[in-house]
């Protein structure tokens, strides 16, 4: 019996008894808030210290790098204990972000340490997202991973939607580095739920193989699935374009436009409700929909929303816009994180998706400094329109057949 047909055949519990995953969701959410308010509190900690749109895109460039380290990060999610790789990411990222948040209370920060702390924030992230994605699998049966993921996405959308508001009183009121050591608490959080769960793996045994060997693997396993590699290739495109947007979003808002830390923080929190009811039509709209009409009609709309968001001022209009796109992003999202799954036999998981990030995310750093860029020297609403323009062709490409061939092997 090979490693795929051992993780398949394991008996586990149904959903709503299945009292570990259900405690990994509640986790998560908690690590989910705490992200909310470091995407307030870091821009703001930037501005703060610099003033500069280009500084933020320098940033955000650094923190995505370490993308560039997923094949690596895929093959130790495949040979190392999984858990012990979640605790730890999560406790390395608890003291981390705690101790930049004291830093910046007691104005001992300079942008140096900022630098450094995100580049390494990026690379512990990598890690615990390929090593997360693998190990859902061993909490859940096959048949549940659509529901699974589409819940873990509605959690971290219901953060989208309380956490920001949050956020905003937080940094109006106190400071940026009181959200950051806030944030660091919600990683201790993490840490102690993953602590507690049973991650029993299953090893292939095998010859030992070097690790350019095994990443090679993982790299021809998703070209000859096509509806991997296809997908891939749409994202490539789309994340290009939604990095533009997301990287500038903060500072549009608040330089640009002039919004408060309360108004942005509510802003984003509109958006996250309509998230919610995103992640809830995912499961419920994959067993009317086809996969490939599904993510090019999200991909399409989502990316029309960025295009708009540019040209208008008002709260009210930009609210309405950003729920829109995450909504789209919230359906389409899950969808594809079950595509993985399902494609994969157990002992590839964690290089699966390493290099399905590396092939989707290889450009984030890039797009993150022409953001900056763009946004320092022209401005952020160009960078914003560009972003959209990207994203909304890119979705053409989820028409590939090879996804319509997926929706008739069911």
């Amino acid at each position: 019996m090979n490693g795929a047909e051992v993780w398949q055949s394991k008996e586990k519990p149904s959903f709503k008894s299945n009292h570990q995953a259900l405690r990994f969701i509640g986790g998560n959410l908690v690590s989910f808030f705490g992200d909310q308010i470091y995407l307030i509190a870091l821009p703001l900690m930037v501005l703060a210290l610099t003033g500069s749109p280009l500084i933020m895109g320098i940033v955000a460039a650094i923190e995505r790098v370490p993308v560039l380290l997923q094949p690596l990060a895929g093959v130790l999610a495949d040979r190392l204990n999984r858990k012990r790789i979640l605790l730890f990411c999560d406790f390395f990222r608890f003291v981390l972000l705690g101790s930049i948040g004291v830093l910046f209370l007691y104005e001992m920060i300079t942008i140096h340490a900022i630098y450094a702390a995100a580049f390494m924030i990026g690379v512990l992230g990598q890690l615990y997202q390929t090593s997360q994605f693998a190990s859902i699998p061993k909490l859940v049966r096959k048949k549940d991973l659509d529901l699974m993921n589409s819940l873990n996405t509605g959690m971290f959308h219901t953060a989208v939607f309380l956490a920001p508001g949050l956020g905003g009183w937080i940094v109006a009121l106190y400071n940026p580095g009181v959200g950051m050591i806030l944030n660091s608490l919600s990683f201790f959080i993490g840490f102690l739920v993953v602590w507690s769960l049973r991650l029993e793996e299953e090893r292939v045994q095998g010859e030992k193989r070097s690790f350019t060997q095994d990443m090679r693997e993982g790299f021809r396993f998703v070209i000859r699935q096509k509806p991997l590699l296809y997908t891939n290739i749409a994202m490539f495109f789309s994340v290009f374009g939604t990095t533009l947007f997301l990287t500038m979003l903060i500072v549009h808002l608040k330089v640009e436009i002039g919004f408060s830390g309360i108004s942005i923080g509510w802003l984003l929190s509109i958006g996250g409700l309509g998230a919610i009811g995103g992640a809830v039509l995912s499961p419920v709209l994959r067993t009317r929909v086809a996969y490939r009409t599904l993510l090019f009609g999200c991909g399409a709309l989502g990316g029309l929303s960025i295009i708009l968001f540019s040209f208008y001022q008002s709260f009210l209009a930009l609210a309405l816009l950003n729920a829109v796109g995450t909504i789209c992003a919230s359906i389409s999202s899950p969808c594809i994180v079950t595509l993985r799954q399902k494609l994969s036999p157990e002992h590839l998981l964690g290089r699966v998706q390493a290099t399905s990030r590396f092939m989707t995310w290889a450009l984030m750093p890039v797009a993150a400094l022409v953001a900056g860029i763009i946004g320092e020297y022209i401005s952020t609403t160009m960078t914003i329109a560009i972003g959209g323009s990207v994203s909304t062709i890119a979705s053409f490409i989820y028409l590939h057949p090879s996804l319509k061939k997926i929706d008739r092997e069911g």
